[in-house]
């Protein structure tokens, strides 16, 4: 049984946006409808919550070194480079900061310009995650975006020129009125932007959207096939490789952080709605796993400071017999899975129990037969919620 903890990780969520994307069923919400303005969000008082946030998580970190950040959303390009500066200077007052460490921003076209570009760079973020999602103005439209494909391509050339070397750029595919040409033409103006990752995933209508209330017309399925497949040939053949489901990189850039999170390591959750896990070994060397969240809705969240109670909405132990899932859930969207040392790295647990409730799965061929290495077969990962569904009943 493993006696080390899993690598460490820290999430910071941004819960507000210009406007609220009929797909997104994220933890985002527009500004007017709490009482603030994109212009006049609360940056003071949410970067007091945050810091108060982590502080009440210190003794869950232990003083272990964090190995990455991500500041997701929202759209946590809204808050000022100042803001960012100041929150990440008081982090690393309170844990330490690998070496190394990779500090992600989600920001999305239209609530950037060169300066805060150069802004995010001076205050230690090192990699941009730009949310273009497509080129084309029909789908833009169709998607709810603020920006066009112009100001997407001005927003990649403008963190270039702050000095970002590591950027990501999300798009999706199976739009609304989507051809096989116009996906293609979309993943053609991303690659010429010469971005180092690549997140493409297709649109789904998820529960609580207006997508899912009043659903669009989607591509056929013939024609989402065609899509899914001709992109990811021309990616591989552009020098991208797909390392998991919906995200691709070129040499050594995968993301570290989500890498953290397929592998079934440990992060800290602060900011509005935000999850965290977190292990931990106990005297008696066994280990305990824990999933927390946090008081969701912007305001709501901002008053937790006056509360007792801090700012945990939730937690939950996972159990020995939940794990299995829980760890193949995350580890299977990798292309080339994880070794079985993984498990045991960051679960704390023997082979035994994992091993044993992959044998449906293994007999119906979602699997590789591959020793000492669990990782979805070319079909598993075409039909990974079978597969995940025959790991949870077993």
């Amino acid at each position: 049984m493993a006696d080390t903890l899993p690598p460490l990780s820290l999430y910071i969520h941004t819960p507000w946006c210009v406007r609220k994307c009929p797909y997104c069923d994220f933890n985002s919400h527009e500004p007017g409808s709490h009482g603030f303005t994109p212009k006049a969000l609360p940056e003071d008082a949410y970067l007091k919550a945050l810091l108060q946030d982590l502080d009440g998580d210190l003794a869950l970190a232990a003083e272990r070194e964090i190995q990455t950040i991500f500041i997701g959303g929202g759209t946590p390009s809204l808050l000022s480079p100042l803001f960012y500066d100041r929150l990440l200077t008081e982090i690393k007052r309170r844990l330490p900061f690998a070496d190394d460490i990779e500090i992600t921003l989600e920001a999305n076209p239209g609530t950037t310009e060169q300066e805060r570009f150069t802004g995010y760079r001076n205050a230690g973020i090192n990699r941009l995650s730009l949310g273009i999602q497509s080129f084309q103005p029909a789908q833009l439209h169709a998607l709810g975006r603020i920006h066009s494909g112009q100001e997407a391509v001005t927003a990649v050339t403008q963190a270039r020129h702050a000095g970002f070397t590591n950027i990501n750029i999300d798009l999706m595919h199976g739009l609304p009125e989507q051809t096989p040409e116009l996906a293609m033409d979309d993943i053609e103006q991303a690659l010429a932007l010469a971005p180092q990752h690549l997140s493409w995933y297709q649109l789904t209508l998820e529960p609580n959207t207006a997508f899912h209330s009043n659903p669009p017309l989607l591509p056929e399925e013939e024609a989402l096939w065609d899509i899914q497949d001709t992109g990811h040939q021309h990616l591989e053949q552009a020098g991208f490789e797909r390392y998991e489901i919906s995200a691709y990189a070129t040499a050594n850039h995968q993301s570290r952080h989500n890498l953290n999170y397929w592998q079934f390591g440990d992060y800290l959750g602060i900011g509005a709605g935000a999850h965290g896990k977190l292990s931990h070994i106990d005297q008696d060397k066994q280990w305990n796993i824990e999933r927390r969240w946090k008081t969701r809705q912007p305001d709501a969240y901002l008053k937790r400071m006056d509360d007792l109670r801090g700012f945990v909405a939730g937690k939950q132990l996972i159990t020995a017999d939940e794990l299995p899932l829980e760890f193949a859930m995350n580890a299977l969207r990798l292309t080339e899975g994880v070794t079985l040392g993984t498990w045991t790295a960051n679960t704390g647990q023997s082979h035994t129990l994992l091993l044993e409730r992959l044998q449906s799965a293994d007999k119906k061929g979602l699997l590789m037969q591959m020793p000492e290495k669990l990782r979805a077969s070319p079909q598993g990962l075409l039909f990974l919620n079978e597969l995940l569904a025959l790991i949870g009943d077993d």
